[in-house]
């Protein structure tokens, strides 16, 4: 490694703190100051019938001008989760979509009705104030409504209410002929259920109806140390079965030991304490979690819900502690805590090819969700394979409805769980895309999935499998999207991603 290169890998966090922390800030202050005004001036809701004749005049241009190349979204691509750049962006037509607001809370109808581009910290700080929430609700801020509905997105009370997907009740779309359509169970069902996982390979998303479930003040949340892989994998699978727990995640900081979360919403703290674990100053969540490992009995206190919901943030899991290796330290907590997390997008624009070339060779960020019954057997797997921890545990059901992920039968209302993997491994055998093509490989085996924002080793025929595309495929013939839009592998496999 040169010297160039080793500073900017060790020293990156000097180029963080002093540049992007207040970039960031300043982003966010832009961001919410626009979200009030345009929530006290009405205006920007209204404008959507608007919006969307703009994406269709544009796609409508496309059919006229002879459909010459592929469409896809006009967002850059450092504004994705993902950790790449889309490289078929480069190539393709780009559709503009300035869908951004959030249109109508239904509170009789019990909806919320948003544009893609609203984000999961947008919509709770609307939300939670009018005694609303919606029952899958991603932990990240800047996770969006339309990037969760075509990928995937998962939360700790998906073990009652499923992915996010589930919990949509309708969606709005511009497809590759021009036309303005909407899809649900009951109308256009086939497009409904296959929209999710879809990529946006299946038309332009331009208005998600969401279901709606009234909130509490506080999240009252048990904290259960568990040591031992047998014990751990039990615990969680019996807290993942009992309904009454709102909330469910494990984290995993060895193959040994684990804190087990379960959690149910309240209005009254009574004589439990109060944590606002949202405050600049407070220990990173995963940090403070660990914390319980040392006390060795079960604990409990009360969170702020919306503290609760974006638990993850500050330290994007434990991302944020490879970057700024002291920033849960209580001094630059005290100090600085209110400028944390950077914007996930800014450290994505902001990457060197050495800062890349590293995350892909020595890092691992991955989502896998397997059958509940095949957890520890790909416990022990991840275990051999990366010898990383901590380890994100959390379970989730597939109700029973058709679509790309969950069309078969032998898939159909089981107890799954979403194995989070994030940051170096500690093994010397680690070479990125073998161990990551045996992962997929195993999760296969298992039949089980692979979250799609993550680099994707798989073969076509490979994703083939582990995915069903048939109803995907007849729509994609039926709906004339063969060359309007890429397939989903040809957006999210690793050579379309650089």
């Amino acid at each position: 490694m040169g010297c160039l290169d080793y500073i900017i890998i060790n020293y990156r966090w000097v180029f963080v703190c002093i540049f992007l922390l207040p970039v960031s800030l300043f982003y966010n202050i832009w961001f919410y100051l626009r979200n009030w005004v345009v929530f006290k001036l009405s205006s920007a809701p209204n404008q959507h019938k608007n919006k969307v004749e703009y994406v269709q005049r544009q796609i409508l241009k496309w059919n006229i001008d002879g459909r010459r190349s592929k469409m896809c979204t006009a967002r850059p691509g450092w504004q994705t989760i993902s950790f790449r750049q889309p490289a078929y962006k480069k190539t393709s037509t780009k559709i503009e979509v300035n869908l951004v607001d959030i249109l109508n809370v239904d509170v009789q109808k019990k909806v919320v009705i948003v544009e893609p581009l609203v984000s999961m910290g947008q919509l709770s700080a609307t939300l939670s104030p009018l005694g609303w929430t919606i029952p899958v609700l991603p932990e990240i801020d800047d996770l969006t409504v339309g990037g969760i509905v075509m990928g995937t997105g998962i939360e700790s009370s998906s073990h009652i209410y499923g992915l996010f997907q589930h919990i949509c009740l309708s969606y709005e779309l511009v497809l590759a002929d021009g036309t303005i359509t909407n899809c649900s169970p009951n109308e256009n069902a086939e497009l409904f259920y296959s929209v999710p996982w879809s990529y946006g390979t299946l038309g332009i998303l331009t208005a998600v109806e969401i279901q709606m479930i009234p909130a509490k003040n506080y999240v009252e949340l048990i904290y259960e140390p568990v040591w031992g892989i047998d014990n751990i994998v039990t615990r969680f699978n019996e807290v993942s079965r009992d309904k009454t727990n709102e909330f469910v995640e494990v984290i995993m900081y060895s193959d040994n030991e684990a804190v087990v979360m379960t959690g149910t919403q309240t209005d009254h703290l009574g004589s439990t304490k109060l944590n606002s674990i949202g405050r600049w100053y407070k220990p990173w969540f995963y940090k403070y979690v660990q914390s319980k490992l040392k006390k060795i009995i079960i604990t409990k206190e009360c969170i702020p819900l919306r503290d609760y919901y974006h638990r993850h943030t500050r330290s994007i899991f434990w991302e944020l502690q490879d970057i700024i290796p002291f920033g849960n330290n209580i001094i630059f907590r005290f100090l600085f805590g209110w400028l944390i997390p950077p914007k996930i997008s800014l450290l994505k624009l902001t990457q060197t090819e050495t800062i890349k070339k590293l995350y892909e060779e020595h890092h691992v960020i991955q989502d896998m969700l397997v059958p509940a019954d095949k957890l520890e057997e790909s416990l022990r797997f991840f275990k051999d394979k990366l010898q990383l921890y901590p380890i994100w545990l959390c379970p989730f059901i597939l109700p029973t409805n058709p679509g790309m992920l969950n069309s078969r039968s032998d898939r159909d209302e089981k107890l799954y769980v979403d194995i989070g993997i994030y940051g170096s491994p500690k093994v010397e055998t680690f070479h990125s895309r073998e161990t990551t093509r045996e992962i997929e490989k195993h999760v296969i085996t298992v039949n089980g999935f692979q979250m799609l924002y993550a680099d994707t080793y798989m073969t076509r025929e490979e994703f083939r499998t582990m995915f069903d595309h048939s109803l995907y495929d007849d729509l994609r013939k039926k709906l004339r999207c063969e060359d309007a839009f890429p397939e989903v592998y040809d957006k999210i496999s690793k050579q379309a991603r650089i």
